[in-house]
Order: C-alpha cells, then structure tokens, then sequence
C-alpha cells in the first residue's frame, strides 16, 4: 500500500490535510506528520515514504532543502506561497499545492499520484476486491482545535446517542462517524465488537470476568472502566 508523510510546522493544517488525503485515498498510509524539517528528513530517511507533503517554510530546514535531501520519495509541495514554484519544481516535485486546498485540486493530484503509487499486492479472495483497507487515524475536534489521534492508541469506542466516543488513554473524544461504519474500517485482528454499542481494543483487555447470571464483563488494562459483553458476541469468549 502507498505511503505518505506530512510535515507543516501548523499541525491544524496536518491534521486537515491527513484527514482529506484518508477520505479520498483510503488506500494510503500516513507515517508520519512531524512539525519541522530537521524531523522529516530524519523520518523520510527512517521510514521511505512513496510520498512527502512538505510545506516550505519550516523550521529547522525549509521543505526545498527537505526535498533536495530526501531521496527515493516523490514530494508534494503544500504552501501558502506561490513565488517558490519554480525552484519546487527544479527540486523535481510532483505537484506544487497552494493553502488553501480545494477537495478538487486535491483531487488531481491524487489522481497523479495513484499512477505513480507501488501497484497493490494481488488480492486472493475477490470479495476483498473493494476493501480499501483499516483506517489508521482519526481526526477528532475539541473547541477550535483538531487533533490526530492513531487508531492503534485507542482502548475502545462507544456509541452514544448521536456521536461515538474515542477512549484514548485518560481522553475522551466524539466522532460523528457511526459505530457501524467504523466497525467496517477498523483492522479486525485489532478492534473486536462485542457489543451493539461497544468496539475494543484486543491489546487493552486485561480479562473477562463472568458474573453468578452468567453475563461477561470486560476489564481493560490500568482503567477503572468496564464493558458489558452482550449474548450475540459471547461466543468470542467461549473458553472461559
């Protein structure tokens, strides 16, 4: 699967921007969103991404010496300011991306990045033809502020009546993405439901404890919290 990374010293804009590349290339991976170009090129050259979002002012290095440094990843320039455009492209860019973005310019350059993304691995089972693969972030609001928070953090979500609740360490955030749409995208060998209104985390169940009725409760790893288990998913706990 394609990768990318996104660096702005404004981590509202990562945000957005990582947000809007996940809804339109839900295929695409983002590695990393560091905040200067001292950090990106350390994480290019850690990482190898296909593809780096750069903003040009950054502190640290600038996102023109981030791109003449970096090597093997194709940069996307992402600025507010056009007078840079020539030396972006003698810096061999892909595309030049003027803030703020519209979802249609956008767009294209997705498009001319998909020609020039790693082709997929062959699907085994057709059925799987369509599946755009688990979600990695999350981008979740507080106030006027947006904050990324990684899928792999988060210890369980949980409707509520319009939202769903992210549970992520001792933070609480609501989404407005339906429990049922994220059951969908959420990577199964990781998140299991257990019930209606209930997604966890494997990796944050310390146990299940079943009570005299017989009802299973889940108890999560250095929380007090605990989550009821209903009949339709017991079977996951079958052992006990």
């Amino acid at each position: 699967m394609p990768t990318a990374l996104i660096a702005d010293d404004e981590p509202n804009l990562a945000a957005e921007l990582a947000e809007r590349l996940t809804r339109f290339w839900p295929e695409l991976t983002i590695v990393g969103m560091p905040r200067n170009g001292i950090e990106a090129l350390a994480q290019i050259n850690a990482t190898q991404p296909d593809f780096a979002f750069l903003d040009i002012r950054m502190p640290g290095l600038d996102g023109l010496k981030v791109a003449g440094l970096a090597t093997g990843t194709r940069v996307i320039f992402v600025t507010a300011y056009d007078e840079y455009a020539v030396e972006a492209f003698d810096a061999s860019a892909v595309d030049y991306l003027l803030k703020p973005l519209s979802d249609e310019r956008l767009l294209r350059c997705i498009t001319r990045l998909q020609r020039e993304a790693p082709a997929p691995a062959p699907v085994v089972l057709p059925q799987l033809a369509k599946d755009s693969g688990p979600i990695r972030w999350l981008t979740v609001g507080l106030g006027d502020t947006t904050h990324l928070v990684a899928v792999d953090d988060v210890a369980f979500f949980q409707a509520t009546d319009k939202y769903t609740e992210v549970v992520v360490g001792d933070k609480r955030h609501l989404i407005r993405t339906p429990l049922k749409d994220l059951a969908l995208r959420l990577d199964p060998e990781r998140f299991v439901q257990v019930h209606r209104g209930v997604i966890v985390s494997l990796a944050a169940i310390e146990h299940v404890q079943r009570d005299l009725l017989g009802r299973l409760r889940i108890h999560l790893r250095n929380r007090s919290d605990t989550l009821p288990v209903s009949r339709a998913y017991a079977g996951l706990f079958k052992q006990m």
